[in-house]
């Protein structure tokens, strides 16, 4: 095998694995409800033992603990008889991820090291501003698209994340907030972004399911004008996306050419460029009140020359795209393949595109210090596994 070939090699599939392996039942047997919509409950509760009209009248009570008091125990249940609620407690669960390690960066932003119920570990990151509260949320743990500046990128799928697991970490943020009771306005937690661990749009049922609960006006209340999702370009599942969710896109394009996108984005060799951009074009509902982000990381003498801004105008105008770009400084991280470009290049770049009539802000990196900014969400528990590994093999 060549060098060349060598620096191309992809450290695992460009598809995701065949079968999406699910998270294991719970240890103790009871069902979890979060993440379950309210006819699921009504049917678990049903499926339980509750007759119809009881269970309809049970469900709608649990949900509302659930998702407007935040409540994660029956006992805090008033509206419950007192002698039912054990009743509830020995065959169903409302939980969280547990969390293994909370950081807090110096410029606000927070993260979480969570773990599943089953032994896997994830991360999400709140970013506080002036005004606003975005959450980034994971919908895998690991990653099977291996783009090649990504941190995350580096590790292997492990499973995707069910939609409790998703649901839940918005759950968990509101909790750190104290954001419960659930109220439309003065929140911190403002907006949601699909952009942590994995691709969602390969997880896509789990993922549908729990932003229907987050946009639920009687569960988290959260507006879809508000929420994010971003994708590296599976293409045949974006309409699906504006169909079914309705949210608004981000594509994480990070390059304008076949021959770099194929390098630094894998996914690019299967769906390229082009079918990408006609899919955009066709994103139901996208306008110019609701433009698709372009996500750009600026990667040193790759992706980030004149020519480069000038195609990336080129193409958003070719596909008549109501577009934004977001320029990403690259966050390095250990074993990184490429550096940042300059903060001069990164300018002359915003420049041309803005010139053209494009919005092209520079992203401000966050929670660099804690490992929190774009790109380098991989968990801190995969690192310690990796150094044992080289440890034993010394």
């Amino acid at each position: 095998m060549s060098a060349d070939t060598n620096l191309m090699s992809i450290p695992g599939a460009i598809d995701p694995v065949p079968v999406p392996r699910g998270a294991k039942p719970r240890a103790d047997g009871r069902i979890e409800l979060v993440g379950l919509s309210k006819d699921q409950i009504r049917a678990e509760f049903e499926a339980a033992g509750l007759e119809p009209r009881q269970a309809k009248l049970r469900a709608k009570q649990v949900w509302h603990w659930i998702y407007n008091r935040g409540a994660s125990d029956f006992a805090a249940m008033s509206d419950i008889a007192k002698p039912q609620r054990p009743w509830f407690a020995e065959r169903f669960v409302i939980s969280r991820p547990e969390v293994v390690e909370a950081q807090v960066s110096s410029d606000g932003t927070r993260k979480w090291l969570l773990k599943t119920h089953d032994g896997h570990d994830f991360e999400m990151v709140f970013i506080p501003d002036a005004d606003r509260g975005t959450l980034c949320v994971s919908s895998q743990v690991g990653c099977t698209l291996n783009c090649r500046f990504c941190a995350t990128g580096t590790m292997q799928l492990v499973r995707n994340l069910e939609p409790g697991e998703i649901v839940g970490q918005v759950m968990l943020a509101r909790d750190a907030l104290g954001e419960w009771p659930s109220q439309p306005e003065g929140r911190m937690l403002t907006n949601i972004v699909m952009m942590g661990m994995g691709e969602p749009l390969y997880n896509f049922d789990n993922v549908r399911d729990a932003l229907k609960i987050v946009m639920n006006g009687d569960g988290l209340g959260l507006s879809r004008r508000r929420i994010t999702l971003s994708t590296s370009g599976v293409v045949p599942m974006m309409a699906r996306a504006g169909e079914e969710i309705g949210v608004n896109l981000a594509v994480s394009l990070h390059a304008v050419t076949k021959e770099i996108r194929d390098e630094i984005v894998p996914l690019n060799r299967k769906y390229g460029i082009e079918q990408l951009l006609e899919a955009c074009a066709a994103y139901p509902g996208a306008n110019n009140a609701r433009r698709i982000t372009f996500e750009y990381v600026m990667l040193k003498d790759k992706n980030d020359s004149d020519e480069h801004a000038r195609e990336l105008v080129r193409l958003i105008r070719k596909y008549r795209l109501p577009a934004k770009v977001n320029l990403i400084p690259f966050n390095p991280w250990p074993g990184a393949p490429y550096e940042c470009s300059s903060d001069e290049r990164i300018r002359a770049f915003s420049n041309i595109v803005f010139e053209a009539g494009i919005s092209a802000p520079v992203r401000t990196p966050r929670g660099r210090d804690i490992d929190a900014a774009c790109g380098q969400l991989k968990t801190a528990a995969e690192r310690k596994r990796k150094s044992a590994a080289v440890v034993q093999g010394a």
